[in-house]
């Protein structure tokens, strides 16, 4: 790829319109330190020394486009309480759009409560409700969703599927037809639960484990002839553009028109894999985006992916590291 200049590649993401819509999340990170064990139960006690908010699930992936310089807005239901308040005000000071986020009495806002020591999670608390969108704001999505594209004209929109009940079938369907109506590219990053809804998009986006859980699969050696195969079945069933698959250490794989290629991954001390599939899935859509150019699309995103890894907890990736590795690893790369 020495023929791309990564520098006039970087300066096209500023301000590309890209919409996320999907379940969103505020991540709270007690972080403290553990020097007994508590006398009313075998349990550490953790002195806490601070508290930090993050955003989580789909928004995640919208921050991951607002640290690229992507005018991006996030789509989406949560709750009329204070964590939707908290994040909300993060939203915006992250630069993510909130005018098509709706806050509706009727839902609660996902929550995940992380307790850390010594750059160890030790428990988890989650507040939030899995079921699907009602009727009615299901309703008052699909009309902001329309409201978004007709008005702000974006290039893409990326469906971020967390199973917690904003993505029903009805709401891909709607979505992916008015995309396609509207000559928007549509990626998808999805769970098992509607895992084959997503009929027709440009770029679907499972990693491994859900592809077997998806498709029902026993399988353990994967290579690219499997991998072929599995494009072939998914293929068959979603009529979509392009495969892109994220096989975690070994990389990534995509297959457009039968073209098809395993990108593998660069050595990396990984501490955290959380939100490593945001960024990819971010990074991936921008590229495509701006380019067309799957090759290049997997190459960057793959090396994003990996650089979140190096960081504890779920963390955006740096526009500036990205792309001084873009230039170091694939700018001589023939």
């Amino acid at each position: 790829m020495a023929n791309v200049n990564f520098d006039e590649l970087f300066d096209r993401f500023n301000g590309m319109k890209i919409g996320v819509i999907g379940d969103v999340m505020l991540d709270t990170y007690w972080w403290g330190h553990v020097e007994r064990i508590s006398p009313e139960a075998p349990v550490p006690v953790v002195a806490l020394d601070r508290k930090e908010y993050r955003i989580g699930g789909a928004g995640n992936v919208a921050l991951n486009l607002s640290c690229l310089s992507a005018d991006v807005s996030i789509l989406s239901v949560i709750g009329n309480d204070d964590d939707g308040s908290s994040l909300t005000k993060l939203f915006t000071g992250n630069n993510i759009g909130t005018k098509y986020l709706l806050r509706k009495n009727s839902r609660i806002t996902t929550s995940k409560s992380r307790i850390i020591s010594r750059n160890q999670q030790m428990m988890r608390l989650d507040s939030e409700i899995t079921h699907d969108l009602s009727d009615e704001d299901e309703a008052a999505l699909l009309k902001a969703v329309e409201q978004y594209i007709t008005k702000e004209k974006p290039q893409a929109l990326i469906l971020e599927d967390y199973n917690k009940g904003v993505l029903t079938e009805n709401v891909i369907t709607k979505v992916i037809e008015l995309c396609r109506k509207h000559n928007v590219i549509t990626t998808v990053d999805p769970k098992r639960k509607n895992f084959l809804s997503y009929q027709g998009v440009d770029i679907f986006k499972p990693n491994m484990k859900e592809v077997k859980e998806g498709l029902n699969l026993l399988i353990d050696d994967i290579n690219k002839n499997v991998l072929d195969l599995i494009h072939q079945k998914l293929e068959a069933k979603l009529k979509h553009a392009v495969s892109f698959i994220t096989l975690s250490e070994k990389g990534v794989y995509y297959n457009q028109n039968e073209k098809s290629r395993i990108v593998p991954s660069h050595v990396r001390n990984i501490a955290d894999v959380s939100g490593a599939g945001d960024t990819v899935i971010a990074v991936a859509s921008l590229l495509y985006a701006a380019t067309r150019n799957v090759d290049l699309m997997a190459e960057v995103a793959n090396i994003a992916g990996g650089l979140v890894c190096e960081e504890v907890g779920t963390v955006a990736i740096n526009k500036n590291q990205l792309l001084e590795e873009c230039k170091l690893l694939l700018a001589n790369n023939e």
